[in-house]
């Protein structure tokens, strides 16, 4: 930070700073960026099928044939904020039996758990406004094992780890091309796409490099529509028409002996119903003139929709060759590539210079890797989320209606919701769409890089085109009406701290925004998911899936109530995020003090109600559970111990001395500490005020709190060498069972992937460490010291005899799970896994995934590999320790 806190940060002293304050005013520097997906095909937006079933509607089998309707997807893609034009790459090796235009990966019922990208591909750098990208690609040379894959998880059991593409051999002796990809833009409508092909091998070997460039198709689903055309104008310069864009002239280098290919980005529908052919250039083109040679494929009028310049090489081993492209408005003028490698050095430089700034107190330069790849992924992850629920329900005028079915199914109820923005996604291949929770955690790490975006990210939800009339917040695309964790308001406090901390402006329009539009959403959580209305929430799918006993989204039996400690917990969470908003804006507006003290009141009652007979505290075990009620109003609890009993230690707040400042809230706070004593005495040790005359509002009072994290701490349950584990590992030698209604139920520890086909078997939370709730918990553990000092301290590890306060054990639990991607003393990344390769080969070895979750036992990274969405969190980590002078690694 700057030394006088009241000055922007340093960042904003470098050219990419500037571009971010000019950001703040007007978003030409966002017009491009890295927005195309990289996968389209298998989407709920693309299902127009009976039965909900995407993937097998839109198999990949299929992209390569088939128009999209709702977005596009390409390898290393970029394009306007619209997808009007994209650009891309697309590679063949001359084994292939197709071009290499987007990245492989097995449908969510071909792999053993689930679905998952069968690629290996890294997000190494980039820069918040894309004047800077660079990612890389690794291309094997042998044909790619699309069968092998597929057979091989196919043949594998939920107890199997999944096949990988580095098992079955393709990478052996370096027979592979490293394929970098940067672009550089010269202006915010100029861009530079550099390629770069290193061949490992031992032997020459052919590459086919064929940068792409095509119009989103948005005329197959018009009546009379206007299509946007390419057309050749030289041997090296393509110009552009598109009703909805300038002009822009696309060139390729002169000597570089390339081969304009032309076609169409229209279905193939001969090819995929294996009907008649019919004449015509269509999407699939240029691939059959390159790999199958059918010259006809291709338009030799050399104009279309789709464009690619075809470079053929023969590399020689340990050899590279480089492509260079430039795409930019027809306004500017000058040599294309006079200086081209010069202005990609300046826009490296530029991001180098940045992130000086950005980490100028992480002096530990394998931190430093970290942290950068880490939001390389979050900025190379946003794409153009398009999907007009109504539309897509009633279908386009110029196509056949959608079956009728889908009028009753997921999203029938979103007739409203319209979506066309930019949006940071999980995982731009595997969850290649918004969700809620998700969302809220993206802003925080987006927020140390770009702080204005982040906090659009968050209103983006409680807009009116996505938030529900009744005031839901929709959750995924799957499932709008699932029901995530409501962490918006605790994302929109962070990024609210951090932005004033960064650019010296406390920005109360974002705060009052959010903070109207989630009173409402907090409302709709009391009406909706408070069955009996007594302060015990339920929720079904609250994003822990799998971490219970059955599939919480399903409906129980009629008289079956799941009462949640966790949904418990969240609410109640969202009650004191709320207040402390309210508060914050009661410092300039009177009106909120009340809205304050309403949040104040509805807290305590949830807590009275989760804490006291008939709660979900037990006192016995010293923990919280769910309960199931019957139907005879009897409550069974699920003796779990799991991070549903966890969560409450999150709901958790400081109230500091300016509370006096503000006389309504202040009395009424009053109020209830002489006349319900009864709440005040559940929740905290409301006589004795803390640290600087602070006061606590908790779940927890002092002993239960020491009785979870006596829990959460100790090494044979919780606590694992690089975080805190989904489920206690106690149950890995008692598993919880139940009988109920004639069923039965059973709950162990799986460490790592999920052993159930339970949501798809792509998720499991009953064993491994995920990033968001450990960072959750780290948050928690800072207020809670923030409160008592010192002067409290807990054992850490749990039977140690080590004593540490809060503060600290938080500091060892962010150590811990920045561990998951330092070198430990054999020089390996825990999150690399077994794989000999990704941990020791000097080409592999600096290369991060950024993976779902993580092994609970030896750290392995499971689940989505690029899901740097929520994993990024460990950015935020290491900007914690280091701004506190904390060491990143174990004393």
């Amino acid at each position: 930070m700057s030394p006088n806190p009241a000055l922007p940060h340093p960042m904003f002293d470098t050219a990419e700073g500037r571009r971010l304050l000019e950001m703040r005013q007007q978003s030409r520097w966002r017009q491009f960026g890295p927005y195309l997906s990289e996968r389209q095909w298998g989407t709920v937006r693309e299902d127009y099928s009976a039965d909900g079933d995407g993937w097998t509607y839109f198999p990949f089998a299929h992209a390569h044939l088939r128009a999209y309707r709702w977005g596009e997807d390409g390898l290393a893609g970029f394009a306007d904020k619209n997808l009007n034009w994209c650009l891309g790459l697309a590679l063949w090796n001359g084994q292939d039996q197709q071009l290499k235009e987007r990245l492989f990966g097995l449908a969510n019922g071909e792999g053993n758990h689930g679905e998952d990208v069968k690629e290996l591909y890294y997000f190494l750098d980039g820069l918040p406004s894309h004047a800077y990208m660079r990612m890389l690609y690794k291309y094997p040379q042998q044909a790619f094992p699309y069968a092998e894959l597929l057979a091989q998880n196919q043949a594998r059991g939920f107890d199997d780890p999944e096949f990988e593409l580095v098992d079955t051999g393709i990478f052996d002796e370096g027979r592979y091309f490293d394929v970098g990809i940067e672009y550089a833009k010269a202006a915010s409508d100029d861009i530079l796409m550099r390629i770069t092909a290193v061949n490992h091998g031992p032997d020459a070997a052919p590459l086919h490099i064929l940068p792409q460039c095509w119009a989103r198709n948005s005329w197959s689903w018009q009546e009379a529509p206007e299509r946007p055309r390419l057309a050749v104008v030289s041997d090296t310069a393509v110009e552009t028409h598109h009703p909805h864009m300038p002009e822009f002239r696309l060139e390729i280098e002169a000597d570089a002996g390339a081969e304009w290919l032309f076609c169409e980005n229209d279905t193939h529908e001969a090819a995929i119903f294996e009907t008649e052919p019919v004449a015509g250039w269509f999407k699939d083109g240029i691939d059959q003139y390159v790999v199958h040679g059918k010259r006809e494929a291709v338009n030799p009028a050399r104009t279309g929709t789709k464009c690619a310049a075809h470079h053929v090489f023969q590399v020689p081993a340990g050899g590279e060759v480089t492509v260079r492209l430039r795409w930019r408005a027809s306004r500017h003028q000058g040599a294309p590539f006079e200086g081209f490698d010069q202005i990609i050095a300046l826009r490296q430089q530029e991001a180098d210079a940045f992130y000086a700034a950005v980490q100028s107190r992480i002096e530990d330069a394998e931190a430093r890797l970290i942290q950068r790849q880490a939001l390389a992924g979050m900025l190379w992850s946003k794409q153009l989320y398009d999907y007009d629920v109504r539309l897509w329900l009633k279908g386009d005028p110029n196509g056949p209606p959608p079956p009728q079915e889908r009028w009753n199914g997921p999203n029938a109820g979103w007739t409203h919701l319209h979506a066309r923005e930019l949006i940071a996604m999980p995982d731009s291949w595997e969850y290649p769409w918004f969700a809620a929770w998700d969302l809220a955690f993206h802003a925080v790490p987006l927020c140390l890089v770009d702080p204005e975006f982040a906090k659009q990210q968050l209103l983006l939800l409680t807009r009116e085109s996505y938030m529900h009339p009744n005031a839901q917040l929709p959750a995924y695309e799957y499932n709008f009406d699932d029901s995530n964790p409501p962490l918006h308001a605790w994302a929109a406090l962070r990024v609210y701290t951090m932005d004033a901390q960064l650019t010296g402006n406390h920005d109360r329009e974002f705060l009052e925004l959010m903070f109207n539009k989630l009173a409402l959403n907090f409302t709709w959580w009391v009406n909706r998911k408070d069955a009996d209305g007594r302060n015990i929430f339920q929720g079904g799918f609250l994003g822990l899936d799998n971490i219970g006993l059955f599939n919480r989204s399903q409906h129980f039996p009629p008289g079956y109530t799941l009462n949640q400690s966790d949904g418990t917990a969240w609410i109640a969470m969202y009650a004191l995020n709320l207040m402390r908003m309210a508060l914050e804006l009661a410092q300039h507006s009177r009106a909120y003090e009340y809205m304050a003290a309403k949040f104040f009141e509805h807290f305590l009652y949830i807590a009275e109600a989760a804490a006291t007979q008939g709660g979900l505290w037990d006192e016995q075990d010293e923990f919280f559970y769910d309960h199931l009620r019957q139907p005879d109003g009897t409550d069974i609890p699920l003796r779990t111990r799991s991070l549903v009993g966890l969560i409450p230690l999150c709901a958790v707040e400081v109230l500091d001395s300016h509370r006096g400042k503000l006389p309504v809230f202040s009395r009424r706070l009053r109020w209830f500490l002489r006349h319900r004593p009864d709440l005040a005495s559940l929740v905290s040790q409301w006589e004795t005020p803390g640290q600087e005359h602070s006061m606590l509002l908790s779940m927890l009072r002092g002993h239960r709190m020491k009785a979870l994290l006596a829990r959460m701490l100790d090494e044979a349950e919780f606590l694992s060498p690089y975080g805190i584990r989904g489920v206690s590992k106690y149950h890995a030698e008692h598993p919880y069972q139940l009988n109920w209604d004639h069923q039965q139920a059973e709950l162990g520890y799986w460490p790592a992937e999920s052993r159930s086909g339970m949501f798809g078997g792509n998720s499991n939370w009953r064993g491994p460490v995920w990033m968001p709730v450990n960072y959750l918990l780290i948050d928690s553990l800072r207020s809670f010291h923030a409160y008592y000092g010192n002067d409290f301290v807990v054992e850490y590890p749990h039977g140690s005899g080590r004593h540490l306060p809060l503060d600290q054990i938080a500091d060892a639990l962010a150590r811990r799970l920045i561990r998951l991607f330092l070198r430990d003393e054999q020089q390996r990344r825990p999150a690399l896994g077994g794989s000999e390769l990704q941990q020791h080969d000097p080409a592999f070895r600096d290369l991060l995934l950024f993976y779902e979750y993580f092994d609970g036992d030896n750290g392995r990274g499971c689940g989505a590999s690029h899901q740097t969405g929520w994993t990024a969190l460990v950015a935020a980590l290491i900007d914690d320790l280091s701004h506190r002078g904390q060491p990143l690694r174990e004393p």
